[in-house]
């Protein structure tokens, strides 16, 4: 199953029989609003805190995702997930609700396809016939952990971005009909010695790269393999970089539709995001949401999402240490076979 120093491939054919997107109101103003299957119409959604509502968002997002699997919950083997609170709290206390198997992982904003690739590796080794796999993040619970309070009103720099409210899940299993995940790239931690926490962009976009082109190395293909790949939250700062890096070290990023999630999501000219979106439910939203609606209509064949992470933690920013990036790589294929009835 291992190709390379880096890349599972699944001959198994893990199926993504179905996935969700739950976000908030904010994103629901955005471009690509119409592609999400909740949209909740305030950020507490009714709860008592930030907190709670974020493990209501994934909460629902779960349910939405096993709904359209056509299982109940009682037939998922395991939950996989995990989101930027400490201790994944939003993701634990949601496990809690639905009592299956839990697998808590942390990738930061990476998260998303951190938890997809354990997925199929699960059922591509018979480990498992239905995982649940998804993560979240919450605008106003990033933002008082990482940063500043919402209520504190701190003005941020051009090249920040704004953390997405939200939360992606999505059923894989061993049958049925779906996209298939065909291989995944695990990231190394990558360093730059960045140490700004507005600056998430600049802290990410050397492990994106580094890990599409290991993916690409692995598997002996190029950018032109893939109808479209896309980074799960650089932002237009993170975004521009990763393009200067592909060209640095001669890799023709250009022979393949190259976007982001951050910078798809939010509507530039009308909602003030600086730089572009973040979060762990950035991705989430955009791939689960979005992409496998596109992909479910055949418009996209052949997709690379690499979800984007910073590992750091307020704590070691406080003592001057600087920010960690990891990236995650998934390639999800479409193919008559598995999408015929869908």
């Amino acid at each position: 199953m291992l190709e390379g120093h880096q890349t599972w491939v699944f001959r198994n054919r893990p199926i993504l029989s179905s996935s969700a997107a739950v976000v908030g109101p904010f994103e629901g103003r955005g471009p690509l609003a119409d592609d999400f299957d909740l949209i909740h119409g305030n950020s507490l959604l009714n709860q008592e805190s930030w907190e709670k509502a974020e493990k209501v968002l994934f909460e629902d997002a779960a349910k939405v995702a096993i709904e359209q699997s056509g299982l109940l919950k009682e037939n998922i083997d395991f939950f996989i997930g995990g989101d930027l609170m400490n201790q994944i709290t939003s993701t634990s206390y949601a496990a809690r609700t639905f009592g299956v198997p839990y697998l808590g992982v942390f990738g930061a904003c990476s998260t998303s396809m951190e938890s997809l690739a354990l997925a199929a590796y699960l059922i591509n080794s018979r480990g498992a016939k239905h995982v649940l796999a998804g993560t979240c993040s919450h605008n106003s619970t990033a933002e008082k952990q990482f940063r500043y309070p919402t209520e504190y009103g701190s003005q941020k720099p051009p090249y920040a971005q704004y953390t997405v409210t939200g939360a992606g899940a999505a059923v894989v299993s061993n049958q049925g009909k779906g996209p298939v995940i065909a291989a995944a790239t695990i990231g190394r931690v990558i360093d730059m010695g960045i140490k700004d926490p507005f600056n998430m962009g600049a802290a990410m976009a050397p492990a994106a790269v580094d890990t599409i082109t290991a993916h690409f190395r692995d598997l002996r293909i190029g950018p032109d393999a893939y109808d479209m790949i896309v980074t799960g939250d650089l932002a237009k700062v993170g975004h521009t970089l990763a393009c200067d890096l592909f060209e640095k070290h001669n890799i023709p990023i250009h022979l393949t539709n190259f976007q982001d999630c951050g910078m798809m999501i939010y509507d530039y000219n009308q909602q003030m995001v600086q730089s572009g979106g973040s979060g762990c439910g950035c991705c989430a939203v955009v791939t689960y949401g979005h992409l496998m609606k596109r992909m479910r209509k055949g418009e996209i064949k052949r997709l690379l999402v690499v979800a984007t992470g910073a590992l750091m933690s307020p704590l070691a920013l406080q003592q001057g240490e600087s920010i960690p990036g990891i990236a995650h790589a998934v390639a999800i294929h479409y193919d008559d076979e598995t999408m015929q009835g869908v």
